[in-house]
């Protein structure tokens, strides 16, 4: 399923459910399926997702530097470089611009299915 954001002051953003739900929680505790954040409440919900993000990143960190002494044991090295992966952060970089755009705007924030 498919989620798709609106608003006036940005094209539209279209996110995965599992990505689309865990930003909806950040932001707001919650992850209804339609819903509508007021241009007024924007500044306050940018700051939860955020302090969120900052939170999964320290998170990722700790759980990366455990990784990499793990791997320290292998015979060869380079087989820890399978740690690449895309951050969470990474992944909710739009929605955060579409975010800083709508306060910018004045302009509510529209999501639904």
């Amino acid at each position: 399923m498919l989620f798709k954001f609106k608003s006036k002051a940005t094209s539209d953003l279209i996110m995965l459910e599992p990505d689309a739900r865990v930003l909806l929680k950040m932001m707001l505790g919650d992850d209804p399926v339609k819903g509508i954040v007021l241009a007024k409440d924007l500044p306050a919900t940018i700051a939860k997702l955020e302090s969120a993000l900052a939170q999964e990143s320290a998170k990722d960190e700790r759980s990366k530097a455990h990784l990499r002494a793990t791997s320290a044991d292998l015979e060869n090295p380079e087989e820890g470089d399978f740690l690449q992966t895309v951050q969470f952060s990474q992944r909710a970089a739009p929605m955060l611009q579409m975010l800083k755009r709508c306060v910018t705007d004045n302009a509510d924030l529209m999501w639904g299915v």
